[in-house]
């Protein structure tokens, strides 16, 4: 029996939180959609789990900074009227190891899933709370006004120091 859409979302942000990256590409279909509409260059949408492994290896793992312990919280998962498709209400919530403070990263996630796999996926997150979170939110705010000053230019990689999870 494969997984409901819940049971894909909770599996999807529980591995985020605990950095298990294989386990996270391994829940998304080999040919996926997933965007971040609300991210400030306006990232590529991950379109395999090519893209996808790019995107999640370069978790904080592989970043300078500060380390984060976190757990989804405030989790609300909205059925719908498709079976394949959730709406999913949720923050990050934890604390950075090396100074002590705490930290809230609220989320929305649209979801398909189809034979328990993710098949498309519209992640609306915080970037802003998560960049300061990591200690880089002066870089993301240059990073955007450059952008934004001389138009539209994006990193196909998604890689632009915007944390996109």
């Amino acid at each position: 029996m494969t997984d409901t859409p819940r049971e894909v979302f909770l599996k999807l942000v529980h591995g985020v939180c605990e950095e298990r990256w294989t386990d996270v590409v391994d829940l998304y279909a080999e040919q996926t959609d997933v965007s971040h509409p609300f991210h400030p260059l306006g990232a590529p949408p991950l379109l395999s789990h090519e893209a996808l492994r790019t995107h999640f290896g370069g978790g904080p793992q592989s970043h300078e900074g500060p380390t984060l312990r976190r757990r989804p919280t405030r989790i609300n998962v909205h059925e719908t009227v498709d079976p394949e498709v959730i709406v999913a209400e949720f923050q990050y919530e934890g604390i950075v190891v090396e100074s002590g403070e705490p930290f809230t990263i609220p989320g929305v996630f649209i979801m398909r899933v189809r034979n328990g796999k993710i098949v498309e996926s519209r992640d609306y997150l915080d970037h802003l709370r998560s960049a300061a979170a990591r200690g880089r939110l002066p870089e993301v705010l240059d990073t955007i006004r450059d952008h934004h000053a001389k138009g539209p230019v994006t990193d196909p990689s998604g890689h632009d120091g915007v944390e996109s999870r």
